[in-house]
């Protein structure tokens, strides 16, 4: 009979998720910081206020957007890993494929919000008041509703699947929710303003879900089944 000893072979959740975070609050701190011209304005603000915001300020549009593209990365390995981590401690129900849909979604909605900002900072592009508010609009759109909708389906995925064969805790559990259904909320952002204000709820709580997380799922777990894995080590043997 062999005996073998499991452990999953994979990015440390915790590291992938820090990146994370740190990556995309670089791109908020560069927003700030570097030197602006025009303030502020949001995408529904008139189209000749958008054009002279990203004229004034392409340096600090063009570094932001460089780091939220790169945000992406990390977050989708974390997605990745954390699916990964879920098959290997044996959960083998539908809500793992969801939680990739969603997760692999808000991955894609950060790149495409990151390339819509980035192209903003471009010489020519600002000069056109009606282009230049129409991709605000989609890098607006796609690192807001977009992204939030999808990172609350990657948090219901993985808080249900996770609490129900007893990896997380009922508190954890309960957040993970939150998350999901602030998430799933922000949609309404598409036919009231006001409901813009789920979006960053969604982003910075779930900045915190991913950290408690990573921890609750940080160490190799002794599977209560048999799951095959042909590539664990055989440590003794008789």
């Amino acid at each position: 009979m062999t005996k073998r000893i499991h452990h999953f072979r994979g990015p440390s959740l915790m590291l992938v998720a820090i990146a994370h975070i740190v990556v995309f609050l670089a791109g908020l701190a560069a927003a700030v910081t570097l030197p602006h011209g025009a303030s502020y304005v949001t995408p529904f603000a008139p189209a000749e206020q958008v054009r002279l915001f990203f004229s004034q300020n392409a340096t600090a549009v063009r570094i932001s957007n460089f780091f939220l593209f790169g945000s992406a990365v990390p977050f989708g390995i974390f997605v990745a890993t954390a699916i990964s981590r879920l098959r290997f401690y044996g959960v083998r129900a539908a809500g793992t494929n969801i939680a990739l849909f969603g997760g692999m979604s808000a991955a894609v909605a950060l790149f495409l919000s990151g390339m819509a900002g980035w192209i903003l900072s471009t010489s020519g592009i600002a000069d056109s008041a009606s282009l230049a508010q129409a991709l605000y609009y989609l890098s607006f759109l796609a690192g807001g509703a977009f992204y939030s909708v999808a990172f609350g389906i990657l948090a219901a995925g993985i808080s249900i699947t996770s609490y129900f064969n007893r990896l997380l805790p009922q508190w954890l559990f309960v957040l993970g929710m939150l998350v999901a259904i602030t998430g799933e909320l922000s949609s309404l952002s598409l036919v009231t303003f006001p409901a813009n204000f789920l979006i960053p709820i969604t982003r910075y709580i779930g900045f915190l879900w991913m950290i408690l997380v990573a921890f609750a799922l940080r160490r190799d777990r002794r599977l209560a089944h048999n799951i095959p894995d042909t590539n664990a080590p055989i440590v003794a043997g008789s």
